[in-house]
C-alpha cells in the first residue's frame, strides 16, 4: 500500500477512478458543524478529506504531526485544509482544539495510544487500521470505546468501492448461491517507505497493515465470517525492507465450512501500470463472481455465461458514511461489530504466522 502521506496524495487507482466516474454525491447537511482533528499523516488522512466538498458542516480544525516537513505537506495537499491549526504534539492538540471527531491517521506502532487519549476525552473517533497490534490493546480500546460513550469507525474505504459493492449485490441476489470458496489477493510496489515501515514495534505486520482491507471484503461482499485461520510471511531477498513482510499467505475456515485464501506481497515491479492489484474472487454453489482491474467485475453462473458486469453501484465514501451516521442518524455501512471482527482477524493471522499454528476466530 502507498504511503500517501510521504508520497502524492492521492487514493489507491482503484477508488480516485471509482469516484470520478460515480455521480457526483449529494450535499450531506448537519444539525450542528462538527469540528474535527487530524492525529498524524500516515496512511489515508485524504479519506478524511476527499469527500469534504459535499460536506460543507465539516471542517478540519487542526492537525497534528511530530514531522513538521510532513505536516506542512499535508496541509498544502487540500483546500480544506488551508486554515486547519498545526500541532507537533497531538495532546496539547486535543486540549487546545476539543474537536467533536478525531481521526487518527498515526503509525500502526502509536495508533492505541492516540485512541485511548481521544475516547478518554470523550471525542468520537475514526481510526486508520488496524485499531491494535495485540489482542490486549485491542480489548483496551474495546473498553475504552465502550465506557467513555464513544463512536468509533476506521478507515476501510475498499468497502465503498463499486466494484466491491456489486459483488455483494451479486451474492445477496443469491446469483452464486452460498459462497464456499474465496480468494483474495493484494499486490503493490515496494517502494521507498519511512523508516516506521520497517520495524515491528511500530508496523506491526504486512498481515495487519494490508490484511484488515481484504478480510474486510471476504466478510462483506461473502457474507461469510471465519471460524479458523494459519498464516505465514516472510521477506526474502528484500533486504532494505527491515522486519516488513514482503509475501504472505493466509488460509481461513468459513462458518459454513468452506474455505477463503489471501496472499499478499511487495513484489509488483515499477514497470507495473499501477501501484496495487487487488483481486478477489467468490464461489458459490450456483456460479463465481471475481474482480480484477484488468477484467472489472465478472459473472457466470449455472445460467449465465462468463460476462463482465456493468452499471455497477456509485462510489460511496468511509468518512462520509460515519459522519452520517454519528451526526445525522442514517444507517451505517460499517458496523462497530464488523470492524471488531476484521481487527480480531487480523490478529489472529498474525498470531498465527508468528506463533507457526492454527488460530480459533469465535
Amino acid at each position: 500500500m502507498m504511503n500517501t502521506s510521504r508520497a502524492t496524495w492521492t487514493r489507491r487507482a482503484l477508488l480516485a477512478g471509482a469516484a470520478a466516474a460515480a455521480s457526483p454525491a449529494a450535499v450531506l447537511r448537519l444539525p450542528a458543524p462538527v469540528r474535527v482533528a487530524i492525529v498524524g499523516v500516515e496512511g489515508h488522512p485524504g479519506e478524511i478529506t476527499q469527500p469534504l466538498d459535499t460536506m460543507p458542516d465539516v471542517q478540519v480544525a487542526a492537525v497534528a504531526d511530530a514531522d513538521a516537513d510532513a505536516l506542512a505537506r499535508f496541509q498544502r495537499s487540500s483546500r480544506h485544509l488551508a486554515k486547519a491549526r498545526t500541532y507537533r504534539d497531538y495532546r496539547r492538540m486535543l486540549d487546545a482544539e476539543k474537536p467533536d471527531v478525531v481521526a487518527v491517521c498515526n503509525s500502526n506502532g502509536e495508533r492505541v495510544a492516540a485512541i485511548l487519549e481521544a475516547a478518554r476525552r470523550q471525542h468520537h473517533i475514526i481510526a486508520e487500521k488496524p485499531l491494535a497490534m495485540t489482542r490486549g490493546d485491542l480489548e483496551r480500546v474495546k473498553t475504552a470505546v465502550a465506557g467513555n460513550r464513544v463512536r468509533l469507525g476506521m478507515l476501510l474505504p475498499m468497502r465503498f468501492a463499486p466494484p466491491f459493492l456489486m459483488l455483494k449485490q451479486i451474492v445477496d441476489r443469491g446469483e452464486i448461491g452460498e459462497v464456499v470458496q474465496i480468494s483474495a489477493q493484494k499486490s503493490y510496489q515496494l517502494e521507498d517507505r519511512p523508516d516506521w515501515f520497517k520495524h515491528r514495534e511500530t508496523y506491526g505486520s504486512t498481515i495487519l497493515w494490508i490484511g484488515p482491507h481484504m478480510l474486510d471484503l471476504m466478510r462483506f461482499t461473502s457474507g461469510r465470517s471465519f471460524r479458523e485461520v494459519a498464516s505465514f510471511m516472510g521477506r526474502p531477498q528484500f533486504s532494505e525492507s527491515g522486519s516488513m513482510e514482503t509475501s504472505t499467505a493466509t488460509c481461513l475456515r468459513l462458518d459454513n465450512g468452506g474455505t477463503a485464501t489471501l496472499h499478499m506481497d511487495y513484489c509488483r515491479p515499477a514497470t507495473a501500470p499501477t501501484h496495487g492489484d487487488d483481486r478477489l474472487r467468490l464461489a458459490g454453489t450456483r456460479g463465481v463472481a471475481e474482480y480484477m482491474e484488468s477484467t472489472g467485475v465478472v459473472l457466470m453462473t449455472v445460467d449465465q455465461k462468463p460476462h463482465r458486469v456493468e452499471n455497477l453501484p456509485a462510489a460511496g465514501s468511509v468518512f462520509r458514511d460515519y459522519i452520517a451516521h454519528v451526526y445525522a442518524g442514517a444507517p451505517t455501512s460499517l458496523p462497530l461489530a464488523d470492524i471488531y471482527a476484521v481487527c480480531e482477524a487480523a490478529i489472529a493471522a498474525h498470531e498465527a504466522a508468528i506463533q507457526n499454528r492454527l488460530i480459533p476466530l469465535a
